[in-house]
């Protein structure tokens, strides 16, 4: 365990511990868009900066990215920091005026409108940050790299290989529910399932009990890799949560008159 001071109060966390989650520790609220527990970190907001008075000298970093370490003195309200983070929501802001999420997160900072004029995609991507959220989960947690980075600049954008159809997508939809902003469209039609963003759609597979369509069949693999549970993958999750509930039925005891305390 170290210990560190933020914001004035002490804190102690676990070796390895990034400044972010010691500044949440601390019970210090600290805003992110790029940020996932789940997923390596990858510092692409900047929403999160804060300053680290000591060891000196004072310098903003980036709190999900920098490893805490014993004796750091770290404040999040610092002007540096403060106006570090507003100058980012002013910009993202530019970028994305339609989303209320960056909205929501700007009136909390106090900023009303922006000064700049961000180039960005229009149709699809029109709420998309950059954070990265989609893209590392497609490559990390998945391990499908559906989608990567193209583009440069003000034409960077998040898309699959020549915009078209992803053969490596699996249609899971977890690009579209990490996403902070709801920048991905993916809709359930009948028996596909369509990723508008990506141009893709993958066929969905239906429930044996329920005849509900939904997973596809691009992770038909999954039972394979978990036979003990085989039966659990191929059910809709209402079917599953019947099923457990009736098995959970089974073993709880009868509470009879008169059998108490037998």
């Amino acid at each position: 365990m170290i210990n560190l001071t933020v914001n004035g109060r002490p804190v102690t966390v676990p070796e390895g511990t990034r400044v972010l989650q010691a500044v949440r520790a601390a019970g210090v609220a600290l805003p992110t868009l790029c940020y996932h527990e789940g997923l390596a970190p990858y510092g692409a907001c900047r929403l999160c900066m804060v300053t680290l008075t000591s060891p000196p000298p004072s310098k903003l970093i980036a709190a999900c990215v920098y490893p805490a370490a014993a004796g750091m003195i770290v404040n999040t309200e610092t002007p540096e920091a403060v106006g570090s983070r507003r100058l980012v929501l002013e910009l993202l802001l530019g970028r994305c005026p339609q989303s209320g999420v960056i909205k929501n997160l700007a009136a909390a900072m106090g900023v009303k409108e922006s000064r700049f004029q961000v180039s960005r995609t229009e149709g699809d991507m029109d709420l998309c940050v950059l954070c990265g959220l989609c893209v590392r989960v497609c490559q990390e947690a998945i391990g499908a790299s559906a989608i990567s980075f193209v583009g440069r600049g003000g034409n960077r954008r998040v898309s699959t290989p020549f915009e078209m159809h992803s053969e490596a997508c699996i249609g899971c939809g977890a690009c579209a529910e990490i996403c902070p902003t709801g920048a991905i469209r993916m809709e359930d039609k009948g028996p596909w399932r369509i990723l508008y963003t990506w141009h893709t759609r993958v066929e969905l597979q239906p429930c044996p009990q329920c005849g509900r369509f939904f997973v596809p069949q691009e992770m038909a693999f999954l039972p394979e890799q978990c036979p003990e549970i085989e039966s659990l993958w191929r059910l809709c999750p209402a079917c599953r949560q019947q099923r457990a509930a009736r098995q959970w039925m089974q073993l709880l005891p009868l509470d009879r008159p008169g059998t108490r305390g037998d």
